[in-house]
Parts: C-alpha cells; structure tokens; sequence
C-alpha cells in the first residue's frame, strides 16, 4: 500500500521554524510514509479525542499529526499532515473538521491556548504519549477555587450563534466567548484556523457584525453549504503543498518561499477574481495591497496566450517605489512572465509617450511644481492680482483644467470640479480662465512645462490613438470585417491597437488626473479585468485630488478593502491610527475626512493587527540639540541589539534602522550630529533609493512611502514643524478648504512615517509636541 502525502498550510509554517535535524527527519518520514503508511516504525495510532486524526512518528521527540482524507480507485491513501509538533505537545483534544462556510479542513489546537481560558471552558488538557518527561497535565480547579474574572468577557455582546454563522470553528466558540482580555484572545487565536482568527480579531477591533461579514466572512464564503464530513472535497478546496521530492528544497526557502506563495484567502479571491471593469482594493499600511497587485499581475501574465509582447503595465507613482516592484516580482514569477510585463513609474510612462509624438529637439524642459507655483505668485504680484492664492491656481489648473483636458472656456464653465471643496462663480472662473492663459504662456516663453502638463499631453495623445482606434473598429463592423490592410496601410494605422490588455496601478492615490486619463485610454474599456487599483487615500502625501468616474474609470462594485496588517505591530498601530483618527482630532476646527478615489469616503474601520511588540516611545527634549543627543543615545541602543540574531550569531544591523525628519534641512543636520558628534554611519534616502552604505537611513516623511524598517525614530515632531505653521496658517480664515486639505495632508505624511516602524517606534519632539500626536500619551510624557 502506498501514500500520497499533502502539507497542511500552518504545518508547513512550522516547519519553517524547525532545527534543520528536525527538517531531515521529517523528510525521511514523508519518504517511509509515501512507500508503506502501515510500517512498523511509523508508529501510527488515532487520538482518542477525534478518531480523524493520527500520531506518526518522525523521531524520538517529533510527531507528525495526520488526517486521512480519502482512498483512490488504485488503493493509494491521501493524507494530510496537519501539524509537527515535539512528543510533549501532543493532546489527545485535537480535532480536524471542516468548516462550515468555507468548505476547507480546519485544525484546531487548544495546547497553545492560556490556561485561565480553558480553566474557565473547564476543559483538560491529556497527553497523547504520558511519559516521565511530559509536563503535567493542566488541572481543572475546583469550581469554588475558581475567582471571579476582574474583567467581562471581552467579547459579551455576541453569541455562540452569531459567531458560528460567520465561521468560527465550533471548538473554539465557548472559549471565544470567555476570554476576558485581549492577551487571552491572543493565546487563544495563536493557532486557530485562519477564518477564526480574522473574525474574531475583527470583532475585538471593534468591526460590527454586518462589517465582518462583508469584509471577512462573504469574500470565502461557498455559494452552496458543504458536506461536513466529506473530508476528500475539503481537500480539493484547502491550500496544501503536495509533499514530493522537491518539498525539500520548498521548507529549506522558508519563510521567503511563504511570502511568494502565501495569500490570505480574502486576497486571493480579490487576486483571482474575474471583474468585468476597472477594480480597486483599498486597505491601511501593511495590509498587503503590494502583494496583491503583485499577484494580480503574476494571474493576468500566466492566462496571456504565447507571445513576445508586453501587454500588462505595472505602474506607480516614483521611480523609487517602481524599482522595489520590479524587484519583488522578479521573485514571483518565471523569467519568462517577467519578460511580458512593462514596470514603469507614471512620469516614465507619460515622457515616453511624449517622445513618441514629438519631433527632435521640440521637447521642453520639464520642472516640479513648486517652480510653477512661483511663477504663478510672481504673475499675480506684476497685475497686482489679490483675489486667489498661486497655490489654489496652480492646483486648480492641474486637477481640473489638465486633469480633465479642458480646452476653452466654454468648456471650462461645464467642468466638473470633484474633489475641490471651495465653488466658483461664473465670473471666478472666467478670471481664473484669463490667469491660466497669461501662466501658459509664461511657461511657454520660458520653454518649460510642468509634470503635469506633459501628464496631460500625454493623455491627449493617447485619447486622439483610442479614438483612432474605436474609428477604425466601427469602419470594421460597417464593411463586414473586411481586409482592412490596405485602408490601414494609406492611414499609417496597421496593428493599430491598445497598447495594453491589462494595467496594473500601485500607490493609486498619489496619480494626478491627467494620468488617469493616459491610463483609461491606454487599455480597452471593452475588455474585462483592463485596470486593477491599488491604494489608500489615507497615505496620499501629493496634492492630487481625483473622482475616478468623473475620469471614465468606473469602480462602483468592484471595490474591496483589506483590514488586516501584516507588518506593523497592535502597539504602534494603535498609534498611528490616533494620527488619523476623525473622532479625534485636536485641532478643534478641522475635520478629517478621506475620499474613496471616487465620490465617496473611505474608512480604516476594523484596521487591525495580530503582531505584538513593545510599546512605541513617545519622548520630550527642551531643545533640538538634546533631541539630537537622545537620538544617537537610542540608536547605539538599537544597534547593539540587533548586531546579533536569536542564537547569537553576529548580524549586520545596516539598513534596519532609520531616522525620519519633516523636511530636508533636518535630515542634513541629523546626518551631521549623528556622524561628526556620535560616529554613527547614515546614508541619506533620496528619489533613487539609499544614497551611500551608512548603517542609519535617514530622510525625510515623503522618502519613507513604500519602505519598511525594524525600528525606526521620527524626530522634530513638534508644533510648527508638524505642520509647517508657518505654511498652513494663513489658509485658517482666508481659505477654510485649503487648511483643511493641508492639515488632512500632514497628517497622513506623519501616518505614512508612524506605519514604517515594524517592531519598535520611537517618536520625539523639542518644545510643545505636535497637535497630530496622540493626546494621552503626550500627556503622560509632558507630565
């Protein structure tokens, strides 16, 4: 008799975290088990406590737990091995079912759960192998012995009912519903099935029953309820590795090999999903939307046909951020895929458009924004021009006039203005139309042009190549599908086509309007799955305000939001989510709202964490040389501890660590006290990445998009710094809507910063803190 042998998704996640011995004798085991599962070495019995699952042994102290899951035509047997645990920690309680709205096999393992839980659930603990060595069992107190909790039950506002209609394994419901403490639930969930872990995390973040249904229990769901003891159709439906000859060199990738294969099953149907239009998913820091427009673009590469073209863009908002795709997708998919997918940032995309419709030596110079911006103010002061600021001009132009390829005035008066709070008369925008004109032409004469007007040229061109496009389509359909070969020919139109079938954007809310518009023209809106959109409008640290249906690009339906951080701790998220909090702000006159990318709002609702780490430092200097002092003073800290890993080996702690500051004359006198005064090596983040092999990395808020670091310090945190005082105040009475945007935009640089830090935080400012940091714990630190 033989076996085939398949690898329970947790127990390949163990593995990874064996000694290499241990990995060997499980090898050899699956090699024995696959031959002959009925060998006497093996060892294999059934737990009392579910006849479903089996003990075998690997080695004298390692156990693999296994549950049959079925029989083929030929008598070979499939297997399932759910966990690999050492002697001791093998309980006779295990149990292997199927869940009920999922359809896939679940383990549950009560020996991770505290013990004041399951004394509470009066449950006991028994040993599969009772032996001298074995710890004790865990005893079920006397009733009278038992105190009374301190606290409710943390989750008392729901019921068994209620949390079995939304998949929590059965098994762990009355525990569920004892834990008294956020710890508890901790050590209750650490190895519950994933489903479980989602809802009930959910639940304690405060997500309603109705959000945790939509968001976490409907996206896996099963259209038809599953037979629950139909273990062989589980299997088809639960993410297993086939154990084979290979699955060494799989275990060895370790945790690696887990982040290029692992999605979470909400990401995965968001991934594979089949969607009849342009498709966004939303989600906090952390939550994985690289990830998964990553593997959106591995899914669209592998159902291409054959071909050597490019017809799938992978886009983003810098250079910087495109370099990190490129790279993260290289080790996703084959060489060959790769070759078949066009990365390139926004701007990139746009000035490659632009070459290919301008003549040599016609191009312009293209400068930032800021140089418009001057312009525009040295405009209004020659006419003496007083009725609106240069900043609201220039932004007015970008988003609405460029955004929108406005060409007169007419039309200017019929333009929608989605996203911009303050109304315009008619007369108002008859004068901003005249101001336009006269800066263009200011532009022109000087022989530059700003990003944003190559964006917008670029989106012309690409609107005159989709029309030419659809012309030569309905000329298609009116001949009957004749040759047009030769109309092509006399046109220069042969192969005319879209450029792309597919497109990809990441840091979608960073896009100005005009590169939407390049983009919606860059791919047939006739075909499914042509955009899939990535973002999050609480980390949007650019100016650029979008509806995306008032740009062609229709997303109601195919929204989802992911709510679950993979990256930064419950500690320093707490804090984050205070920076951003619209139930708190502390600026009594402003209100924080954030769009959805479209007319709607968006929400970090149910936004959680299940990583723990230590409680983010929040600290107070007199002065910016003490801050500066008390900065080296943590990071010799911080690099002593991470000079060594767990077991002791020395480890290179360089680009583990980073400093942010709000602006670039701070990073310039950080780098010099850190360097000159303290001997600490750092290396400056610019637009092309580290520049340098310091040991620190130092920048400022804008540079920190899309990186992450073990632990990171924000210092100058202080009022008038965050926010630039000086930059925002006098929109206060003059422009209402302007200083909202600016002080929602400072936030969410500092959220942006807060969300790097994946183990440890430190936040420090000199004088009176900033007004975004968190009340209570500014206070304590103050106090």
């Amino acid at each position: 008799m033989t076996a085939r042998l398949s690898l329970y998704r947790k127990a390949e996640q163990e593995l990874y975290k064996l000694d290499r011995s241990v990995k060997s004798d499980f090898y050899n085991f699956c090699h024995h088990f696959r031959e002959n599962p009925e060998l006497h070495g093996l060892r294999k019995k059934k737990l009392k406590g579910d006849s479903r699952i089996w003990s075998a042994r690997v080695s004298q102290d390692y156990r693999a737990l296994l549950a049959r899951t079925g029989v083929d035509a030929d008598g070979t047997e499939s297997w399932l091995v759910i966990a690999v645990r050492h002697r001791k920690d093998v309980y006779e309680e295990l149990q292997v079912a199927v869940n009920r709205v999922t359809g896939e096999i679940e383990f549950v393992d009560l020996a991770v759960v505290g013990d004041s839980a399951l004394r509470r659930a009066g449950i006991t603990l028994t040993p599969a192998e009772p032996e001298p060595e074995t710890r004790p069992v865990k005893p079920v107190p006397e009733p009278a012995a038992e105190p009374e909790p301190a606290e409710p039950p943390l989750l008392a506002a729901y019921d068994a009912a209620g949390l079995r209609a939304l998949g929590v394994a059965e098994q762990l419901i009355d525990l569920a519903l004892a834990v008294t403490t956020s710890t508890e639930l901790d050590q209750l969930l650490e190895g519950a099935p994933l489903l479980s872990k989602d809802v009930l995390y959910g639940l304690a973040a405060g997500m309603s029953v109705d959000e945790v249904r939509k968001e976490i229990t409907a996206p896996v769901k099963l259209e038809q309820e599953p037979d629950l003891d139909d273990f062989a159709a589980a299997l088809s439906r639960t993410k297993v590795t086939t154990v084979d000859d290979a699955v060494r060199a799989a275990i060895e990738e370790g945790d690696f090999r887990a982040w290029k294969v692992f999605l979470h099953p909400t990401q995965e149907r968001i991934v594979h999903r089949h969607y009849n239009g342009p498709a966004r998913v939303s989600g906090g820091p952390g939550t994985g939307k690289t990830i998964v427009a990553l593997h959106r673009v591995k899914h669209l590469a592998e159902q291409l046909p054959p071909g050597h073209n490019k017809p799938i863009l992978l886009t983003t908002f810098t250079k910087n951020l495109t370099t990190d795709l490129r790279l993260r997708l290289a080790s996703l998919v084959e060489p060959d895929l790769l070759a078949r997918v066009d990365i390139a940032h926004i701007d990139q995309l746009a000035a490659r458009v632009l070459g290919e419709n301008t003549a040599p030596g016609r191009g312009r110079q293209r400068v930032y924004d800021q140089v418009a911006v001057n312009e525009m103010r040295q405009l209004l002061t020659e006419l003496d021009d007083r009725r609106f600021e240069a900043e609201f001009l220039v932004e007015e132009w970008e988003q609405v006039i460029l955004g929108q390829s406005v060409p007169t005035r007419s039309d200017y008066f019929k333009a929608r203005r989605a996203g911009r709070v303050r109304a315009l008369t008619r007369p108002e925008r008859a004068h901003i139309w005249k101001l336009i004109e006269q800066f263009t032409a200011r532009l022109d004469k000087m022989g530059v042009e700003t990003w944003g007007q190559a964006a917008e040229r670029a989106a012309r061109f690409e609107i005159e190549r989709a029309a030419k496009i659809r012309g030569r389509r309905a000329y298609k359909e009116e001949i009957g599908g004749k040759d047009l070969i030769h109309r092509d020919n006399s046109s220069g139109m042969r192969y005319l086509g879209y450029r792309y079938r597919h497109i990809v954007v990441d840091e979608a809310q960073d896009l100005r309007p005009a590169h939407w518009k390049m983009l919606r023209a860059m791919a047939d809106p006739d075909l499914p799955d042509d955009l899939f959109i990535a973002g999050d409008t609480h980390q949007r640290i650019y100016d650029h305000q979008v509806a995306l249906g008032a740009l062609g690009i229709h997303i109601r339906g195919r929204s989802s939001r992911l709510t679950l951080s993979y990256r930064t701790t419950r500690e320093i998220l707490a804090e984050a989510l205070r920076v951003v909090d619209p139930k708190n702000p502390r600026s009594k006159d402003e209100k924080v709202v954030y769009d959805d990318l479209d007319d709607g709002t968006d929400t970090l609702a149910g936004y959680r964490s299940v990583l723990h780490g230590p409680q983010p430092g929040f600290v107070r200097y007199d002065t910016w040389e003490d801050e500066l002092a008390g900065l080296a003073a943590t990071l010799r800290t911080w690099r002593g501890e991470l000079s060594t890993d767990e077991g002791g080996a020395p480890v290179d702690p360089s680009g583990r660590i980073a400093v942010c500051v709000a602006d670039r004359e701070m990073v310039s006198q950080t780098m010099y006290h850190l360097e000159a005064k303290a001997g600490i090596t750092c290396a400056e983040l610019t637009k092309e990445g580290p520049k340098g092999d310091g040991e620190v990395h130092v920048g400022t808020m804008h540079r920190f998009k899309g990186l992450e670091y073990q632990r990171l310090a924000i210092i100058g945190a202080s009022d008038g710094i965050i926010p630039r005082t000086s930059v925002i105040e006098r929109y206060r009475t003059e422009d209402p809507a302007r200083y909202e945007r600016e002080q929602r935009k400072a936030r969410s640089l500092l959220f942006v910063a807060t969300t790097r830090a994946r183990d440890a935080l430190l936040i420090s400012w000199h004088g009176t803190p900033s007004p975004y940091l968190p009340t209570g714990r500014v206070a304590a630190v103050t106090a």
